[in-house]
């Protein structure tokens, strides 16, 4: 390479054109995936412009995982693409193995490409239990994993569980999207919280469509914070107005003779739905499709209060158990997911299952990553309550 000299005698580099400034941009990106989405992983790295790295990932009779990398990591940004299904233990030790690989073979970064994360749910203490989506944050820290890409958690604060980067995508603008284009007349619609829970989720949705919010309310409720957590045990019985305080101050101190009092047993009221549906279009909105019996319970009552037709979307569909045969079955006209969790054969098994591919946002998001660019149009016009 002949080096050019300026009128001051100091040396500056030829000029590069542009087709070896878009190959440094992409020669050291190395894509790789696990068995949980391959072919999630596969239109990433197509819309990349690139070939997934040669990586296999299989498992001995003794179900051991076994991780061979057939391409060279050393110096390279490696992109590991792993979601989390039913088989979500497997999922995590395939991505924990991959990434130690990476590191132990010098990789210059780690980046783990999770749309699903799983274990997401059990991000609160429970009765004699722990957090466990700490756990599992700590061991992918400690696997390798330099930069976390994931898509709507089930809790946003569990972000902070990671003691490195962390960047929450969404997917509401490809259901608000689908709602505007592929819902006929969906400015007579209603956007539906199935539960309070997600009230904070369907205003968000119905402020952005301009449309009314209903929210359902009773006895199918299935808020995380009616769950049973072991902190209802009273302590043993003392008394707690202190002997020594003056006359004056025990005068305006209330006292409890039996201790510390203990919480009220929560009775639920029936299943009413708070806004009018009669006539409308209900449109039900989640982070997660797992277990349907809930949401088939909802739509039921819709239907008994007059909704003309029901629209389920999700960001996940995990779709356990026999989740298609009742979604198949129920009053439901039409379940929206992404594709962060594979569901081919629920598909088969339920005609009213729409997919939305997400893969362009992912692409995007790792190319941004590399290239060292702001993450932030990613998430334009994103409020507190998305």
């Amino acid at each position: 390479m002949l080096l050019q000299r300026n009128k001051l005698g100091s040396v500056r580099p030829p000029k590069r054109c542009r087709s070896d400034m878009d190959n440094t941009s992409t020669s050291d990106i190395v894509i790789i995936n696990g068995n949980s989405h391959p072919d999630l992983a596969n239109m990433v790295a197509e819309r990349m412009g690139l070939k997934n790295g040669g990586c296999s990932v299989f498992h001995k009779s003794n179900r051991e995982t076994i991780v061979e990398i057939s391409d060279s990591v050393r110096g390279k940004d490696i992109y590991i693409i792993q979601t989390g299904t039913k088989d979500a233990n497997n999922n995590i030790m395939e991505l924990l193995i991959m990434a130690y690989a990476c590191k132990t073979s010098s990789a210059r970064s780690i980046v783990g490409v999770i749309p699903y994360l799983p274990y997401s749910k059990q991000c609160k203490m429970r009765k004699r239990g722990c957090i466990v989506s700490k756990l599992l944050a700590k061991m992918m820290c400690t696997s390798g994993l330099t930069h976390i890409i994931t898509m709507d958690l089930h809790q946003k604060e569990i972000q902070g569980f990671f003691d490195i980067p962390v960047d929450n995508l969404r997917a509401s603008p490809f259901l608000l999207q689908y709602i505007q284009e592929s819902i006929p007349d969906y400015r007579n619609s209603v956007i539906v919280a199935r539960n309070p829970g997600v009230a904070k989720k369907a205003n968000s949705y119905a402020e952005r469509l301009r449309l009314g919010l209903a929210v359902i309310h009773g006895e199918q409720k299935e808020a995380e914070s009616d769950e049973v957590d072991g902190r209802y045990s009273p302590p043993p019985t003392r008394n707690s107005t202190p002997q020594h305080a003056p006359s004056s101050s025990r005068q305006r101190t209330t006292s409890v003779s039996v201790g510390v009092p203990e919480h009220p047993v929560k009775v639920k009221p029936p299943l009413t739905i708070v806004g009018d549906v009669n006539g409308r279009i209900a449109i039900m909105v989640d982070d997660l499709i797992d277990d349907v019996q809930a949401f088939v319970a909802a739509a039921e009552m819709l239907k008994d209060n007059g909704a003309c037709r029901i629209y389920v979307l999700a960001t996940h569909g995990l779709l356990s158990s026999d989740a298609p045969r009742l979604l198949e079955e129920s009053v439901i006209d039409e379940i929206v997911v992404t594709n962060t969790i594979p569901h081919e054969i629920q598909k088969l098994q339920c005609n009213k299952i729409k997919t939305i591919d997400i893969s362009i946002l992912i692409a995007e998001a790792i190319r941004r990553i590399h290239n060292k660019e702001s993450m932030s149009y990613l998430f334009r016009n994103v409020t507190l309550e998305d």
